[in-house]
Protein backbone atom coordinates (compact mmCIF):
# COMPACT_ATOMS: atom_id res chain seq x y z
CA UNK A 1 0.00 0.00 0.00
CA UNK A 2 3.00 2.39 0.66
CA UNK A 3 4.57 2.03 -2.48
CA UNK A 4 1.32 2.41 -4.01
CA UNK A 5 0.83 5.66 -2.16
CA UNK A 6 4.12 7.07 -3.15
CA UNK A 7 4.08 5.99 -6.86
CA UNK A 8 0.98 7.99 -6.73
CA UNK A 9 2.42 10.73 -5.44
CA UNK A 10 5.15 11.06 -7.79
CA UNK A 11 2.79 10.60 -10.88
CA UNK A 12 1.16 13.36 -9.44
CA UNK A 13 4.18 15.35 -8.77
CA UNK A 14 5.80 14.84 -12.11
CA UNK A 15 2.26 15.59 -13.79
CA UNK A 16 2.25 18.74 -12.24
CA UNK A 17 6.01 19.57 -12.69
CA UNK A 18 5.09 18.90 -16.40
CA UNK A 19 2.12 20.99 -16.46
CA UNK A 20 4.18 24.27 -15.39
CA UNK A 21 4.78 24.53 -19.52
CA UNK A 22 8.10 23.44 -18.85
CA UNK A 23 9.18 25.73 -16.37
CA UNK A 24 11.76 24.23 -14.01
CA UNK A 25 11.04 25.92 -10.93
CA UNK A 26 7.36 26.68 -9.85
CA UNK A 27 7.22 29.89 -7.40
CA UNK A 28 3.41 28.73 -6.15
CA UNK A 29 4.98 25.26 -5.78
CA UNK A 30 4.51 24.48 -1.72
CA UNK A 31 8.75 23.51 -1.06
CA UNK A 32 7.78 22.05 2.55
CA UNK A 33 5.11 19.42 0.41
CA UNK A 34 8.21 19.03 -2.07
CA UNK A 35 10.48 17.86 0.19
CA UNK A 36 8.72 15.39 2.53
CA UNK A 37 7.21 13.51 -1.05
CA UNK A 38 10.81 13.89 -2.12
CA UNK A 39 11.65 12.72 1.12
CA UNK A 40 9.66 9.60 1.61
CA UNK A 41 9.91 8.88 -2.31
CA UNK A 42 13.46 8.72 -1.20
CA UNK A 43 13.50 6.15 1.31
CA UNK A 44 10.85 4.25 0.31
CA UNK A 45 13.96 3.46 -2.78
CA UNK A 46 17.03 3.63 -1.06
CA UNK A 47 17.97 6.70 -2.66
CA UNK A 48 19.11 10.27 -1.40
CA UNK A 49 17.48 13.60 -2.85
CA UNK A 50 19.22 15.78 -4.63
CA UNK A 51 17.74 19.67 -3.92
CA UNK A 52 18.53 22.32 -6.75
CA UNK A 53 17.37 25.18 -5.40
CA UNK A 54 17.55 28.52 -7.88
CA UNK A 55 14.62 30.09 -10.42
CA UNK A 56 13.55 30.46 -13.51
CA UNK A 57 15.01 33.75 -13.71
CA UNK A 58 18.58 32.35 -13.20
CA UNK A 59 20.69 31.61 -16.18
CA UNK A 60 23.26 29.22 -14.65
CA UNK A 61 19.78 26.65 -12.69
CA UNK A 62 18.69 25.92 -16.21
CA UNK A 63 22.19 25.90 -17.81
CA UNK A 64 22.70 23.04 -14.89
CA UNK A 65 19.71 21.27 -15.59
CA UNK A 66 20.12 21.00 -19.39
CA UNK A 67 23.68 19.92 -18.29
CA UNK A 68 22.73 17.49 -16.24
CA UNK A 69 19.66 16.18 -18.81
CA UNK A 70 22.17 16.37 -21.89
CA UNK A 71 25.05 14.17 -20.46
CA UNK A 72 23.67 10.87 -20.72
CA UNK A 73 25.53 9.78 -17.68
CA UNK A 74 24.67 12.89 -15.27
CA UNK A 75 21.40 12.14 -16.06
CA UNK A 76 21.57 8.11 -15.50
CA UNK A 77 23.99 8.64 -12.36
CA UNK A 78 21.27 11.25 -11.17
CA UNK A 79 18.09 8.96 -11.96
CA UNK A 80 19.55 6.04 -10.51
CA UNK A 81 20.62 7.59 -7.00
CA UNK A 82 18.27 10.59 -5.90
CA UNK A 83 15.04 11.95 -6.32
CA UNK A 84 14.81 15.14 -7.77
CA UNK A 85 13.67 18.33 -6.72
CA UNK A 86 13.84 22.06 -7.81
CA UNK A 87 12.99 24.15 -5.20
CA UNK A 88 12.39 27.39 -6.17
CA UNK A 89 13.91 31.31 -5.29
CA UNK A 90 12.59 34.13 -6.70
CA UNK A 91 11.24 37.70 -5.83
CA UNK A 92 7.92 35.93 -5.78
CA UNK A 93 8.65 32.87 -3.59
CA UNK A 94 12.04 32.86 -1.97
CA UNK A 95 11.10 30.30 0.29
CA UNK A 96 13.15 31.09 3.72
CA UNK A 97 11.49 29.19 5.82
CA UNK A 98 12.00 25.98 4.02
CA UNK A 99 15.87 27.35 3.49
CA UNK A 100 16.36 27.91 7.13
CA UNK A 101 15.54 23.99 7.90
CA UNK A 102 18.18 23.46 5.32
CA UNK A 103 20.81 25.75 6.78
CA UNK A 104 20.29 28.44 4.42
CA UNK A 105 22.10 27.22 1.80
CA UNK A 106 21.27 30.29 -0.90
CA UNK A 107 24.57 31.79 0.58
CA UNK A 108 26.27 30.35 -2.06
CA UNK A 109 24.66 31.67 -4.93
CA UNK A 110 22.49 29.79 -7.65
CA UNK A 111 21.75 27.01 -8.50
CA UNK A 112 22.97 25.87 -5.02
CA UNK A 113 22.49 22.14 -4.84
CA UNK A 114 21.58 20.65 -0.66
CA UNK A 115 21.72 16.58 -0.51
CA UNK A 116 19.14 15.46 1.74
CA UNK A 117 19.49 11.99 3.24
CA UNK A 118 15.98 8.96 3.10
CA UNK A 119 15.04 10.66 6.19
CA UNK A 120 15.49 14.42 5.52
CA UNK A 121 19.03 15.24 7.38
CA UNK A 122 20.87 17.53 4.73
CA UNK A 123 24.33 15.74 4.76
CA UNK A 124 26.00 18.09 2.02
CA UNK A 125 25.53 21.57 0.26
CA UNK A 126 27.14 22.24 -2.92
CA UNK A 127 28.24 25.56 -4.43
CA UNK A 128 27.51 24.67 -7.64
CA UNK A 129 30.36 27.58 -8.99
CA UNK A 130 32.72 24.87 -7.80
CA UNK A 131 31.55 23.03 -10.66
CA UNK A 132 31.66 25.26 -13.73
CA UNK A 133 34.52 24.80 -15.95
CA UNK A 134 35.01 27.90 -19.11
CA UNK A 135 31.54 29.22 -18.82
CA UNK A 136 29.65 25.85 -18.69
CA UNK A 137 30.01 22.65 -15.98
CA UNK A 138 32.46 20.33 -16.08
CA UNK A 139 31.32 16.59 -16.16
CA UNK A 140 34.11 15.28 -14.55
CA UNK A 141 33.40 17.41 -11.52
CA UNK A 142 29.92 17.00 -11.83
CA UNK A 143 29.71 13.13 -11.83
CA UNK A 144 32.74 13.08 -8.80
CA UNK A 145 29.95 15.53 -6.70
CA UNK A 146 27.59 13.05 -7.50
CA UNK A 147 28.71 9.86 -6.93
CA UNK A 148 30.76 11.11 -3.22
CA UNK A 149 27.02 11.99 -2.42
CA UNK A 150 25.16 8.70 -3.28
CA UNK A 151 23.71 6.62 -0.57
CA UNK A 152 25.85 3.66 -1.32
CA UNK A 153 28.92 6.20 -1.22
CA UNK A 154 27.90 7.98 2.36
CA UNK A 155 27.58 4.46 4.08
CA UNK A 156 30.58 3.16 3.08
CA UNK A 157 32.70 1.38 5.30
CA UNK A 158 36.05 -0.25 4.25
CA UNK A 159 36.08 -4.02 5.36
CA UNK A 160 38.93 -4.58 7.73
CA UNK A 161 41.35 -7.40 6.15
Amino acid sequence: MKKYFLSLLLFIWVLSAYSQKQKLYNPQADAKLQLSQAIAIADSLGKHVFVQIGGNWCPWCLRFNKFCKDNAAIDTLLRNNYVLVHLNYSPENKNLEVLKTLDNPQRFGFPVIVILDGSGKRIHTQDSALLEKEGSYDADKVISFMKYWTKAAVNYTEKEK
